[in-house]
């Protein structure tokens, strides 16, 4: 029923090549060929590779199935409308954010996730699961909570259940930098429940963001003297800015209305957007 489940809400069509991660013995594989034109299944267990390979022996399924022996995370995603995957744990953030980088953009993925994990793609501001992971994944994608499935469906039981999600990339995608946006979300997620001025203030972070400064004043080639935003550059020290440093501009974004005494537990996209544009005007950056 699991499987079958799974199937079905992924809404596979005739014409449809799916990539599946993880095929083992090919229980969802065979169900995923009597719905799709082609099946890609990445297996990193050669063993495992013969288990499905075998199952389709000697059928008309054998070949609309093509196996890619290797590490999910290392070899290079082949085209796909829909991917299906039951994804192991100790995978689950970097093979999501490959996924949702992938090129030419996917219809949508269909995934099995441990269940803590699968609620943190989804959780609001406020939320006690609401962290980075929610942040980043909701900027890149609409994800859909389809169904919790127990850990006795398994053999042998996990310790955990899991949640089946379904993932649908934004498109177009945000116009933002995603590396900008992950230093600064990186930063406050790590005291989310600290003000803006608090996280953001500190000296470490304040050393790490004067170097960006300087390596973006330097690449957009500032002659001394000119203004950031308003603000005078220290003349003779090119990418250095007057009247208290990098510090001062921080000070300056986490002070205004909308900002002031906010944190990032409560925070919403909207929010983390418009914080990212104000320093980006005065020329701070959470990315070298």
């Amino acid at each position: 029923m699991v499987v079958q489940g799974i199937v079905d809400k992924a809404a596979i069509r005739s014409t449809d090549v799916v990539m599946e991660v993880g095929p083992g013995t090919g229980n969802l594989t065979v169900k995923l060929l009597d719905r799709a034109k082609k099946v890609v299944a990445v297996e990193y267990d050669v063993r495992m590779v013969r288990e499905v390979l075998k199952r389709v022996e000697g059928t008309d399924h054998a070949r609309s199935l093509h196996v890619i022996q290797g590490d999910v995370l290392k070899v290079a995603l082949p085209f796909f409308d829909v991917c299906v995957a039951n994804i192991p744990y100790q995978i689950s953030s970097p093979l999501l954010f490959k996924l949702l980088a992938h090129r030419p953009m996917f219809r949508c993925a269909v995934i099995m996730l441990q269940e803590e994990f699968a609620q943190r793609l989804t959780a609001k501001p406020g939320d006690d699961l609401y962290c980075r992971l929610s942040v980043n994944t909701q900027l890149l994608a609409k994800v859909d909570q389809l169904m919790k499935v127990g850990r006795n469906n398994f053999r042998p039981p996990p310790k955990v259940d899991s949640r089946v999600v379904r993932i649908e990339l934004r498109n177009p995608p945000p116009p933002v930098n995603f590396n900008e946006w992950d230093g600064l979300v990186r930063l406050v997620f790590n005291r989310k429940h600290k003000t803006l001025h608090a996280v953001l203030t500190t000296k470490s972070v304040l050393t790490v963001l004067e170097k960006n400064f300087k390596t973006y004043m330097a690449l957009r080639g500032k002659e001394s003297c000119e203004v950031v935003a308003g603000m005078e550059i220290e003349g003779g020290k090119t990418g250095v800015p007057r009247a208290g440093g990098v510090k001062a501009l921080v000070q300056e974004v986490v002070a205004l209305p909308a900002f002031e005494g906010k944190r990032a537990a409560k925070m919403d996209l909207d929010d983390f957007l418009a914080l990212l544009a104000e320093f980006n005007q005065r020329g701070v950056h959470f990315s070298s």
